[in-house]
């Protein structure tokens, strides 16, 4: 069987949420089915965006602990108000 196959899986869905997603299938001309998997693609996608942003967020937190360095929120709200202008500034470096 190819690596890309699907392959079924059940999921117990009380009376309620089955109902909706009815109703979402039959009000966009699609398949339950469809609505389902749609559905299941779009969480997976955004809670691994998520867990890349957490896992980003926690190096940087290291890095900042070994090494100190850091920028104001000021002084990168000095510099994004530069934004657009003619007199663009560049990012503020990182300081101790």
């Amino acid at each position: 069987m190819p690596a890309t196959a699907a392959k079924t899986v059940s999921v117990k869905l009380d009376n309620d949420i089955r109902d909706r997603i009815r109703h979402l299938a039959d009000v966009r001309h699609r398949t339950t089915h469809w609505i389902m998997r749609q559905a299941i693609e779009e969480y997976v996608e955004r809670e691994e965006k998520r867990e890349a942003f957490r896992q980003g967020t926690l190096k940087a937190w290291e890095e900042y602990q070994e090494t100190g360095l850091h920028v104001t929120g000021d002084e990168v709200i000095a510099w994004l108000e530069t934004w657009g202008d003619d007199n663009e500034q560049t990012a503020p470096a990182c300081h101790k």
